[in-house]
């Protein structure tokens, strides 16, 4: 769980995917029973009841209605996997069980080695064919992620893709005719309306709580572009991913984060806006990766001393602190001491409705900017550019070799190979399953499958699809190069 401190009080924001590192991994269980009935239906209208002071009709919502339609498509998910941990190798003990591992140590200090991890999040389906959308924290570190559905069946699930910089995950189960969430939008939801969440708060299954929007477009000091959705529901460590329902039965947020004191719900709760999650998971879908717009400007908020310093009527705006050069903000003309008052029509009052704005667009697209300068207003148009960050990756299986060893590899390019000094060979970008257990890391190059040499990934796949039950990877790190038995039977 991801904590962050804040400077104005003692709280932290809570990633709410609880995971417990310690024990074996537990190994999946896969029942397939009969295919569960579709459950497409059009969205809940509220109940009415009389005020009893008025005789005025109040618009209540039917949580138990709501509740009762759409909580068999709300999943349970549960996650094992490994992730980096020190050892004390001071401590005797450790430094024995280290070279029992076989594992090299010195020791006196600190041994980085992989140490088992389980974690529990909740999730919904979108696609009656088994697509889930859940958070990227949720199934981060995951080997084997099981997807648990309401009717007691479990899935063993593939992970699509995972974008961490908006936190959203999408999973695929080998299923049919599910019931499915209708899905809404946040331009209609309203501060003050009622919503309800599901999930299973530590691991207490179909949870439903209720609450109201509190916020809209919150922006969080996480280094995250989303502009979330606050609300006082009770949301706690396990309903991660879960979602968030307004009082027509449809999906506005997917429910991520809290502040807390203590780790646990403290009636401050924040959920991802269901139109910038859906635009994620078609990217997903479609391509297995996800590319997010850039602008290439730093912004800082503007307070009322800063207002007055640059003659601005009132203390909002996103006040441009540095320009990165060559960017799609420097092509446009920004510079620094530039307040931007608005973006493609929408007002920036706080610095962060802006990387907010740039979230939901796409690279290509262009940003009409109103800009304050020097006492004037100034209109600017970026074509906005493309982020370099790797924003996607499946989990499991690799992309590589279709999922036999848990590889995402990727050709050698022209300075890798300058630098190596190798003329052949693939990199491993990413790493799960079989291979991450077999020890194969990030970083390492493949030089030879069985053997056999390989100098692109379409080899690599022909050499694997020869393999029954075990591989011998010929892997370069550094300076050194090993043989690594990966067993997939």
């Amino acid at each position: 769980m991801k904590n962050m401190t804040l400077k104005a009080a003692p709280l932290v924001l809570s990633l709410l995917g609880a995971g417990i590192i310690g024990g074996a991994a537990v190994e999946a269980v896969h029942h397939v029973g009969s295919p569960a009935t579709a459950a497409v239906l059009p969205p809940m209208a509220p109940a009415t009841v009389p005020s009893p002071s008025t005789g005025d009709r109040v618009v209540m919502p039917d949580f138990p209605g709501i509740t009762q339609r759409y909580g068999p498509a709300v999943v349970n998910i549960s996650v094992t996997g490994t992730k980096e941990a020190s050892a004390d190798m001071s401590d005797p003990l450790e430094f024995f069980r280290q070279f029992q591992r076989g594992q090299r140590g010195q020791r006196g200090g600190q041994q980085e080695h992989r140490v088992p991890v389980r974690g529990m999040g909740s999730g919904f389906i979108v696609g009656a064919d088994g697509i889930i959308m859940t958070n990227a924290h949720v199934v981060k570190d995951a080997n084997e992620v099981v997807v648990k559905l309401t009717d007691r069946r479990e899935f063993k699930a593939k992970v699509l893709g995972s974008d961490p910089k908006t936190d959203v995950a999408v999973l695929k189960i080998n299923a049919s005719n599910l019931p499915v969430v209708t899905l809404g939008s946040v331009d209609s939801l309203r501060v003050g309306e009622w919503v309800l969440a599901i999930g299973a708060p530590f691991g207490f299954e179909n949870t439903v709580t209720a609450g109201v929007v509190s916020a809209k477009g919150r922006s969080l000091p996480d280094d995250s572009a989303v502009p979330f959705i606050q609300t006082d529901v009770a949301v706690n460590p396990g309903n991660s991913g879960g979602p968030l329902f307004n009082a027509r039965g449809e999906v506005v947020g997917i429910n991520s984060q809290i502040y807390s004191q203590s780790g646990g719900y403290q009636g401050v709760s924040f959920a991802i806006p269901i139109d910038l999650a859906t635009k994620i998971k078609d990217q997903i879908v479609a391509h297995g990766t996800v590319e997010h717009a850039k602008l290439g400007v730093a912004v800082q908020e503007v307070n009322q001393s800063l207002a007055e310093s640059f003659g601005l009527d009132r203390p909002e705006g996103a006040l441009v602190a540095n320009v990165e050069k060559g960017s799609a903000a420097d092509k446009a003309g920004l510079q620094p001491g530039d307040v931007i008052r608005s973006a493609n029509g929408k007002p920036i009052v706080s610095s962060g409705d802006l990387p907010a704005i740039v979230a939901l667009a796409q690279p290509g697209q262009r940003l009409q900017m109103n800009v304050w300068r020097k006492g004037k207003q100034v209109q600017l148009t970026a074509d906005l550019g493309r982020s370099s960050d790797k924003v996607a990756a499946a989990a499991t299986p690799g992309k590589a070799d279709g999922g036999k060893l848990g590889l995402s590899l990727r050709p050698l390019d022209p300075q890798e190979r300058q630098e190596s000094g190798m003329r052949a060979g693939v990199v491993v970008d990413d790493v799960a399953g079989p291979a991450e257990a077999a020890g194969v890391q990030p970083g390492d190059i493949v030089l030879a499958v069985n053997g056999t040499p390989v100098a692109t990934v379409d080899q690599v796949k022909t050499a694997v699809a020869k393999s029954s039950k075990s591989i011998a990877l010929l892997i370069q790190r550094g300076d050194d190069k090993i043989f690594v038995p990966i067993r997939v039977g």
